[in-house]
């Protein structure tokens, strides 16, 4: 995953159509918007990422001597559009609403502006990458807002849906405000904080369950973080407890004990009574095991003495809602605004903005949707990223990202906090924009 992947990434039909444009002389300009039709049932918001990883295909965006070699030799394609292809450059510009950016169905978050063939041939891989990262942001956000500042670690990787998946899943999940990840490649790609334990493995190698243990600290002496449920977890506390006097001995400090199984709260208390009698009472507990947003909110509301959760499969493969609604359209050629009109599967036409209005508390009070060129008041969500194919600014950092996904939790109104399904939120359609529409309607 060093080297950006190859430009053949994409559905063929992308190439099909780019062949035909360039025959037909259709390179005009075309504009293109990324949206969500309507939110999963489980979902009261989503949460915009992926942007960074868009840019940097746009930026990036060629073929490859092995690529035009395939197309020359696949049968499909004359050799003067391969001829083209080695050429192709991504020299459009792009508005996008920030990523940690909360938003609503039929709010474009991303905005294309370049010639036809372009802003065509990158909906694939822009949809791949905006679809999953943004899906899996708001999946984690979720457990953010129910973990009440204890802090949360991706244990995902291992069963992700592939390597790339993975390693954004830990992005996207750091951006909303998850505090590290086990995925190495993670932390070095993205600077994101990398935790981790032991697994019952390393225990079960081990004849005797205080000797795994005790290894494991002289290995890791500044991260001695012990796995207590490969047998019985109380009596593993003990272990641990009986332990500690000789590693404190060799300058070595037990800073916390993982359960990973069972019922967590119940065996919470009854470890952490245990570790506070023995004289550790600065030991942390750190729960993993299946765990979503439905099971924290019930761990914390039960009151369990856990410190700090591991949240794999599900927020990785966001379990509950695996796929977004999501829509690529194009909005204006030519100069002339675009609309489908297809049944359940209508676009507003042309280029918009987004306007977001705010209670006197700080809170959302609702959003607005207009064609761009309607100045309105309030927050303009979309701004420009990308001019002539290049960036306007280097792009944020994801310490930066993050801070602004954190202002936009905090001024979610309560409803949209809470993980039942609550009403939905306001997201007006303006009169300009549906005048826009009535106009395309009656041209036919």
């Amino acid at each position: 995953m060093n080297q950006p992947p190859s430009a053949l990434l994409t559905d063929l039909y992308q190439l099909t159509m780019l062949q035909a444009y360039v025959e037909q002389g259709m390179e005009e300009t075309a504009v293109f918007e990324f949206f969500v039709r309507k939110l999963p049932p489980s979902r009261n918001f989503l949460v915009a990422a992926g942007l960074e990883q868009v840019l940097d295909y746009l930026e990036t965006f060629r073929f490859s001597p092995a690529d035009l070699e395939w197309l020359a030799r696949c049968g499909r394609f004359s050799r003067s559009f391969v001829d083209y292809l080695e050429h192709l450059r991504f020299t459009g510009d792009v508005h996008a609403m920030p990523e940690g950016t909360v938003f609503f169905p039929n709010e474009p978050i991303l905005r294309v502006t370049a010639p036809l063939p372009q802003a065509q041939f990158v909906e694939t891989r822009v949809m791949n990458l905006l679809n999953f990262q943004t899906m899996i942001a708001s999946k984690a956000a979720r457990s953010v807002l129910v973990a009440g500042g204890k802090p949360l670690i991706d244990f995902g990787l291992r069963r992700a849906h592939g390597a790339e998946a993975g390693l954004l899943a830990a992005r996207a999940s750091h951006l909303v405000g998850f505090t590290g990840t086990a995925t190495v490649l993670a932390g070095v790609r993205f600077g994101i904080p990398v935790y981790g334990t032991m697994a019952h493995a390393f225990v079960q190698a081990h004849e005797d369950e205080a000797r795994a243990f005790e290894h494991f600290a002289y290995a890791q002496p500044d991260n001695v973080v012990l796995l207590l449920d490969t047998y019985d977890t109380e009596a593993a506390a003990r272990k641990v407890v009986a332990l500690a006097p000789r590693l404190k001995e060799k300058g070595i400090a037990v800073k916390g004990v993982r359960l990973d199984s069972g019922d967590l709260a119940d065996h919470a208390r009854k470890v952490r009574r245990i570790l506070d009698d023995g004289g550790l009472p600065d030991v942390q507990i750190l729960a993993s095991g299946n765990l979503d947003e439905y099971r924290l909110e019930a761990l914390m509301a039960s009151g369990s003495p856990i410190d700090s959760f591991a949240v794999g499969t599900a927020m990785t493969t966001s379990a509950d809602a695996p796929s977004l609604d999501c829509a690529y359209k194009l909005q204006e050629y030519a100069g002339r605004a675009c609309r489908k009109r297809s049944e359940g599967k209508a676009t507003w036409p042309g280029r918009k903005q987004v306007y977001r209005h705010y209670e006197a508390d700080g809170r959302f009070a609702e959003d607005l949707v207009t064609v761009a060129d309607d100045a309105q008041t309030g927050d303009a969500l979309l701004r420009p990223v990308l001019r002539a194919g290049r960036r306007l600014a280097p792009p944020p950092s994801l310490a930066e990202a993050r801070s602004h996904a954190a202002s936009q939790l905090a001024r979610l109104p309560d409803s949209l906090r809470r993980l039942d399904p609550a009403p939905s939120y306001p997201v007006k359609i303006s009169q300009a924009l549906r005048d826009l529409a009535k106009s395309i309607d009656e041209r036919g």
